[in-house]
């Protein structure tokens, strides 16, 4: 219990209250302005900013009132989520996410796990409360998914996911041959922030060049006889990404520049680790030979992280979305 305390101690230290309820005063004063919202984009921002700190400054308060009372039980679970909080120091932790699954080589066994960690990644969503819609999609031709991305709305959605990213690999006994065999298949993750509003991310209409076509693979009527399916190419870049889910044009054409948008922030992302690593060695392109987790369902079960280390021996729970053990670790060790 003397541990709990000493935590909670550093944690409230660290969290910088005072400062946190300056800026709940500042930004309380800012939208009481009639001028605030004649940017709506700008105001939402701020009022999920507003709506967040304040929530953070009375986990602290009770906190604080936790450890006063002597009530160290209580102050556990708080700590726990303080603690989280805690590690979301990037530009973007506290944004939405963009999530693709990419299916590796193996033909319709990999493509089969490619839609196991979909429903993997779309049961954790639920179970945090988040939104998640399907924005791009290419069936696989006999069972599974080639590709598929997700639009994911939720608090610290990027914050959370983004060590995500890498290669997933799934060992077990093959369902689509007679014999059983062993398999070994691979699916890539991409997690990108969604990015609304950066004035260091330009993206100018002379550089883009739109195509408007029908959707294929499955889908209603709609799908058949109108093209509302778009696909954007970025001109300086190559960059080209795609949305041809069920759904109007210009919502397709929104979801398209967002997309654009998290690539390029990817691509001076990565350059600016390069940089970084430069003279220290040891960068790693986050593309197929970047194995971060394995998933073993024969001979014996187990998942493993291989970064970390943590690991678990029931699989079953984690594909079904149980990820905070790893996720968890993955704060504490990577950020």
């Amino acid at each position: 219990m003397d541990g709990i305390r000493e935590k909670a101690e550093k944690i409230l230290e660290k969290f910088d209250v005072d400062e946190k309820r300056k800026r709940i005063r500042a930004l309380e004063a800012e939208s009481s302005h009639a001028e605030f919202w004649q940017d709506h984009i700008t105001a939402s921002e701020k009022m999920k900013e507003l709506s967040d700190l304040q929530k953070e400054v009375e986990q602290a308060d009770l906190l604080q009132m936790f450890l006063d009372e002597g009530q160290l039980e209580e102050a556990q679970h708080i700590v726990t989520e303080l603690e989280l909080v805690l590690y979301f120091s990037g530009d973007y932790d506290n944004a939405n996410a963009i999530v693709a699954i990419h299916s590796g080589q193996g033909g319709t066994e990999a493509m089969d796990w490619a839609e196991m960690l979909f429903r993997m990644y779309t049961r954790y969503f639920e179970k945090k409360g988040w939104n998640c819609e399907i924005i791009d999609q290419t069936p696989g031709e006999e069972a599974g998914i080639k590709s598929i991305t997700l639009s994911v709305n939720g608090k610290y959605a990027f914050g959370l996911l983004k060590h995500e990213a890498g290669v997933h690999r799934l060992v077990r006994q093959s369902p689509f041959n007679a014999d059983n065999l062993r398999q070994t298949s691979f699916a890539m993750l991409e997690i990108l922030p969604q990015i609304d509003h950066d004035p260091s991310i330009e993206v100018k209409e002379e550089e883009l060049e739109w195509d408007f076509y029908r959707s294929g693979g499955h889908g209603g009527q709609n799908v058949n006889k109108v093209s509302t399916a778009v696909r954007l190419k970025h001109l300086p870049t190559g960059i080209v990404v795609t949305c041809q889910t069920e759904r109007f044009q210009n919502q397709n054409r929104e979801y398209a520049l967002k997309l654009l948008k998290a690539k390029l922030w990817a691509l001076h992302e990565e350059e600016r680790k390069k940089e970084e690593q430069r003279l220290k060695g040891g960068y790693k392109t986050p593309g197929w030979g970047n194995q971060i987790r394995s998933y073993v369902l024969h001979p014996y079960k187990m998942v493993k992280d291989l970064r970390t280390g943590y690991e678990t021996s029931n699989p079953d729970a984690v594909l079904d979305g149980d990820l905070d053990g790893f996720i968890e670790e993955e704060l504490r060790q990577l950020s």
